[in-house]
């Protein structure tokens, strides 16, 4: 798309959740859940998804495939190295998708080109010709990236998006890979690259900017202020270090002020609460209260001045409507009694169509939820469907558990644990706690040594009967994983969210093994006369 093409007041939001979002500490996303945020980020409106990396690893080419394959509406994006196998393997994940983007980036700051590439500028020149044209041989649709854009030399960056744009780049991106500029310097740097690179007028501009000093939101926004069409995010401002900019924020930026910047993107606003709650819960990644947009305390009023003015009138002190971000989806109610159909049709209204096997699993769980909750809300669908309905089989599940709490003596637990073969073994050991009881228990049936890095508790509803959320990252051998349970009682939660933890882990560590003994296989048969 070529600014003539495109509304000169639409934003185009690009999300980077799966991909950027996933290389945070710690998260580990399968196929299967990646590909339903992707389908939940086809449903908030974005227009661009960055599905995967796919050279990095089979399971990220896996992920971007099926994402190609089976999300509609979005363009779906893959990010490749300028190097031809990175771009080779982005166009074959992308190559169903009914509108693919190759997106590829080479580094254009002398301290990345001279310690990271051990390259020169020369070298830089010859490979963003060479991989923007081999690109643009698969695909129409290409996005190349400067990175580390905001350190480099200007008008050497300029020189390097001229090659891109002859070659046939229809997106130029400019990120501030690690989240150094400042808006005012953004600016400038994007003002100067319009000066130098008269051809940037005719494809879209876009912004990624890094939240290392807190500005990414800003840094976006002053570049959308700049002239760029285009704003590179993430849900819950997830992403390396200190993540990235914060889709729902740019987004209800935009539209919260319109009025006043003319500006917009067609983010279906009613989504973001539901897309930040998905995300959180599958990425394990907890959303602090006071966030912007979609922490739980951004339409909180606890002092007595701000409580009157709201009951008097809401604009006294918000400056939006909690529904506009989809904050009132928890009125729909299912009870014990409620049937199949019911419970189909409810989750159809959250977007999340299941029928055959799929339906029954989900039913059988949420009888079992309803047998100890009065009224199972939407957010409690949400929870429920999000745990339960995983195409990948775990190595471990927990099949049964038993705890002795008191505080005259240390908790016990005793736990049963179906192993990777189908047998199931038991295992008993003492804690700090119940929780961590059981921790330990899971560790001696499973004979894994796994170290609990972090654990989070949380509420999906209020009140006593709410489901608990739980969410673990441990790690085996210096490879980490991330698991996450839902149940009424916490310490089942808990359990769960461990062994679907140790699970991650292990399959990452087979997976690290296996590429280490490739890697080592192939350097013996390069040295072997």
């Amino acid at each position: 798309m070529t600014p003539a093409e495109q509304d000169p007041n639409r934003v185009l939001i690009f999300d980077t959740t799966l991909r950027d979002g996933e290389q945070s500490p710690g998260i580990s996303l399968n196929t299967s859940e990646k590909l339903e945020i992707a389908q939940q980020l086809a449903r908030l409106g974005v227009d661009i998804v960055e599905a995967g990396f796919p050279i990095a690893s089979p399971g990220d080419f896996e992920a971007v495939q099926a994402i190609a394959r089976q999300v509609e509406g979005p363009v779906i994006a893959g990010l490749a190295r300028i190097h031809p196998g990175d771009i080779d393997a982005a166009w074959n994940a992308l190559r169903d998708a009914p509108r693919p983007r190759i997106h590829t980036f080479v580094s254009t700051s002398d301290i990345h080109i001279e310690h990271q590439m051990r390259a020169t500028r020369a070298d830089v020149l010859g490979l963003t010709r060479a991989g923007v044209a081999h690109a643009k041989q698969y695909v129409d649709d290409v996005e190349f990236s400067p990175m580390d854009a905001t350190r480099s030399d200007v008008e050497f960056t300029a020189e390097v998006l001229r090659i891109a744009i002859e070659e046939g780049a229809t997106t130029i991106n400019i990120p501030d890979t690690v989240g150094y500029t400042m808006p005012h310097e953004y600016t400038a740097f994007l003002e100067r690259l319009y000066e130098l690179t008269p051809s940037l007028r005719d494809v879209v501009l876009s912004v990624h900017c890094h939240d290392d000093l807190g500005l990414a939101v800003a840094n976006s926004f002053a570049g959308v202020l700049a002239g760029a069409r285009q704003v590179e995010c993430a849900v819950n401002g997830l992403g390396e270090r200190a993540g990235n900019a914060s889709l729902e924020e740019i987004v209800m930026l935009l539209r919260t002020r319109k009025a006043d910047v003319g500006l917009d993107t067609r983010a279906v606003t009613t989504e973001i609460a539901r897309t930040s709650r998905l995300v959180s819960r599958l990425t394990g990644y907890a959303v602090q209260p006071n966030k912007a947009i979609i922490g739980r305390n951004a339409f909180a009023h606890e002092s007595g001045i701000h409580q009157d003015g709201v009951l008097k009138h809401r604009e006294t002190f918000e400056i939006m409507d909690a529904q506009s971000i989809g904050l009132d989806s928890n009125s729909l109610v299912l009870g014990k009694h409620s049937g199949r159909h019911a419970l189909r049709d409810a989750l159809a209204q959250l977007g999340i169509v299941v029928d055959g096997q799929a339906l029954n699993t989900a039913f059988k769980r949420f009888k079992e939820i309803a047998d100890k909750k009065k009224q199972v809300t939407a957010m409690d669908l949400e929870a429920l469907v999000t745990d339960e309905l995983r195409e990948e089989i775990p190595a471990y599940s927990l099949e049964w558990f038993e705890v002795e709490a008191s505080s005259r003596r240390p908790p016990h637990a005793t736990v049963g644990v179906r192993l990777p073969d189908g047998a199931e073994a038991t295992g008993s050991f003492t804690g700090d706690g119940p929780i961590d009881a059981v921790f330990h228990a899971i560790n001696a049936a499973t004979s894994v040594d796994a170290k609990l890095r972090d654990f989070r508790i949380d509420a999906v509803t209020s009140g006593q009967d709410a489901l608990g959320e739980t969410s673990v990252v441990l790690e085996v051998d210096g490879v980490s994983g991330s698991g996450q349970g839902v149940s009424t009682d916490v310490i089942e939660a808990a359990g769960r969210a461990y062994v679907r933890a140790l699970s991650n882990a292990v399959r990452r560590r087979s997976v690290a093994a296996e590429a280490e003994e490739a890697t080592a296989e192939a350097a013996s048969r390069v040295t072997t006369p």
